[in-house]
């Protein structure tokens, strides 16, 4: 073979060196490009998650030294009766705080219509918190209302219309007023008297009972 042939399959090979050289380099930014950008991606959602369950723990403990801690505002009242009547009680706070009531309990969960007064009485005995609020209650309240209560197995939520405050945590002989949904004292309120020391049946079911 003559030394010009070889020149030219040199200067083929070096042609091709450089173009295969060329891909390799556009794939290694373009997977630096993707895997550095997943990874940032991913990193950014750790952190974010990270924020999230930290800002989640925070605010628990929040709740929870606000609970143990004397909450501004709450009314209490004291030698409620406790008998079992037929007939329709009329409760001197709205909603009744305790006091004679029906038989029969109120399921705990969230109504969007009011509930029986007499049988939510008897989910205060059995140690339940029952938000109660205004109708009329702007929607993004009434979700704010819905998240607190959402899962509680001790929480009773429903309309009232015989209230005076837009928004009312009532357990057995306590309550509390609120104007505003998003008040700190409420999840504090949920904390201490869900099963609290005031509640006359604790461990009794708010479940099994009757809806509404």
């Amino acid at each position: 073979m003559s030394k010009k042939s070889n020149d030219r399959r040199t200067e083929r090979q070096a042609i091709l060196d450089a173009v295969y050289a060329g891909h390799r380099a556009k794939q290694r930014k373009w997977n630096l490009l993707v895997y550095g950008g997943f990874g940032l991606l991913v990193a950014a959602i750790i952190t974010i998650v990270a924020v999230v369950v930290t800002g989640s723990i925070q605010q628990r403990n929040a709740v929870s030294e606000a609970a143990k801690q004397p909450i501004a505002g709450v009314a209490t009242y004291s030698n409620l009766s406790r008998n079992h009547v037929q007939t329709l009680v009329t409760y001197p706070q709205q909603p009744g705080v305790g006091g004679d009531h029906s038989p029969t309990w109120t399921n705990c969960g969230i109504y969007t219509d009011p509930v029986n007064e007499d049988r939510a009485v008897h989910s205060l005995e059995h140690g339940a918190v029952w938000i109660t609020y205004k109708p009329g209650l702007p929607q993004p309240g009434v979700d704010t209302l819905t998240a607190l209560a959402k899962g509680n197995p001790y929480v009773l939520l429903s309309p009232n219309a015989a209230q005076q405050a837009p928004v009312t945590v009532t357990a057995w002989g306590t309550q509390l007023g609120l104007q505003d949904p998003a008040d700190a004292r409420l999840p504090a309120f949920i904390k201490a008297y869900a099963q609290g020391p005031q509640t006359p049946e604790p461990g009794a079911a708010c479940s099994g009972g009757a809806n509404g």
